[in-house]
């Protein structure tokens, strides 16, 4: 590295995180989660607002692959983060009811998504229709987990059943998604079906290394705070999984979500507490140079009006299919309608989780430069829409009930009483 990319590499550094966290904070005062300021200051500092040429001068062309990388570092954390945060418990006791919710949540806006890619491959031409049309619908039925935690927490429903719901159906629809994904990259990548096939025998490696990796954390008896080789095994895990993943002509993040969820779980709770909280002060200072590197790549000033149509379709379809899907999934076990409807604005929140999807997109080529652009923008739209959603459905459920119109359960009992058929009356996660 030469004297001129260490200062502008150390001075975007700076911008950036000083930025993120001055966005982050003023999308806290209003109500939003931070990672929302946090991804419009990427946004901003792209050509959208000041133009490319001031957008180059900040982010100089030989300084972006540095950025590039760091950004990258992030990602895999952050991927290993949201496995380690999925936890088994929360399907105990409410199987079904969150089996019915994925899959509205999952094949609705998949399912609307296929002809929403067959109309925007009018005027974005994919070489791969197939793998085009397939990553549509994928986009549109993501949920981003670590968010809705975040919003779970923020509006003390991480201990309800309703949030205990909301958290086991978007871990099965985060599952099904980074899965379906790894598809799509190996397909589009031109990955051989061996390749692919040694993905069995290295989960079957993974299953295997738990009981040393827990011996590993807890050789110093329990109790114990995590040690640096502790984590230094958690990092080497962490690389060489993504490593290996995308040696098979699979993306790096399914390795390091893979990893992540394959932990060892059982009688490391304040461990695996400790791993979260010390990966993700790491990549609390990595993310917002992912969200920078995105936002340099998007450009909304030759938006016309066939660009606002096609954003306009885009969200109506998302949302649709994902609130509409969640809703009717868990309607169909007798969760009462407020419930049901809270659980479909959870579930069509999108966050980071998008960003990181329609990236994969953008590098495989099926997104061109347009219509990642619009993409990144119904991320933003579908994220900031659900709190005051939440607030809404909130307000009106009282409404009703001051008037005397209780929703009713399968058990009879009033709407927002606790999530009905199995698990009934739980009102603690897990």
């Amino acid at each position: 590295m030469t004297s001129h990319q260490v200062l502008f590499l150390l001075l975007d550094l700076a911008l950036i995180l000083l930025l993120a966290r001055g966005m982050g904070a003023l999308a806290g005062r209003i109500g939003q989660p931070p990672v929302m300021g946090e991804i419009l200051a990427g946004v901003l500092m792209g050509p959208t607002l000041f133009g490319a040429p001031v957008s180059d001068r900040l982010f100089p062309a030989d300084i972006r692959p540095l950025l590039g990388g760091l950004a990258q570092i992030g990602v895999a954390l952050f991927m290993f983060v949201v496995g380690l945060e999925l936890e088994h418990r929360f399907l105990r006791g409410r199987v079904r009811v969150t089996a019915a919710a994925a899959a509205g949540s999952t094949l609705v806006p998949f399912a609307f998504g296929v002809p929403l890619a067959l109309y925007l491959l009018r005027d974005h031409p994919a070489e791969q229709r197939a793998a085009f049309v397939v990553f549509v619908g994928l986009s549109v039925s993501v949920t981003a987990f670590p968010v809705l935690s975040r919003i779970l927490v923020s509006r003390g429903l991480s201990r309800t059943a309703i949030g205990g719901l909301a958290l086991a159906t978007a871990a099965v629809v985060d599952v099904v998604a980074w899965s379906a994904l790894a598809g799509v990259q190996a397909v589009v990548g031109g990955a051989d079906y061996w390749q692919v096939g040694l993905l069995v025998p290295f989960t079957g490696l993974l299953l295997t290394l738990r009981p040393l990796l827990r011996a590993v954390f807890t050789s110093r008896g329990a109790g114990k705070p995590l040690t640096p080789t502790g984590m230094a095994v958690v990092m080497v895990g962490i690389f060489l999984s993504g490593a290996a993943t995308e040696a098979m002509g699979m993306h790096y993040i399914f390795g390091t979500f893979l990893f992540g969820a394959l932990m060892p779980r059982e009688g490391m709770d304040a461990l695996r507490e400790e791993i979260c909280d010390r990966t993700g002060e790491i990549t609390s200072l990595l993310l917002p140079v992912y969200f920078v590197v995105a936002g340099l790549k998007v450009d909304l000033r030759g938006v016309g009006l066939d660009g606002l149509i096609e954003l306009g379709v885009i969200l109506l379809v998302a949302i649709g299919g994902k609130f509409g899907g969640t809703y009717l999934g868990a309607r169909s076990q007798d969760l009462p309608a407020k419930d049901s409807a809270t659980l479909a604005a959870l579930m069509n929140t999108r966050g980071l989780t998008e960003l990181v999807i329609l990236g994969v997109g953008l590098e495989l080529g099926l997104l061109d430069g347009s219509l990642y652009s619009l993409m990144v923008v119904m991320a933003l739209v579908t994220t900031a829409m659900t709190g005051p959603l939440l607030t809404f459905i909130d307000a009106r459920g009282s409404r009703k009930a001051r008037a005397g119109v209780p929703g009713k359960g399968a058990d009879g009992g009033e709407a927002g009483e606790g999530v009905a058929g199995e698990g009934r009356g739980s009102r603690a996660v897990g």
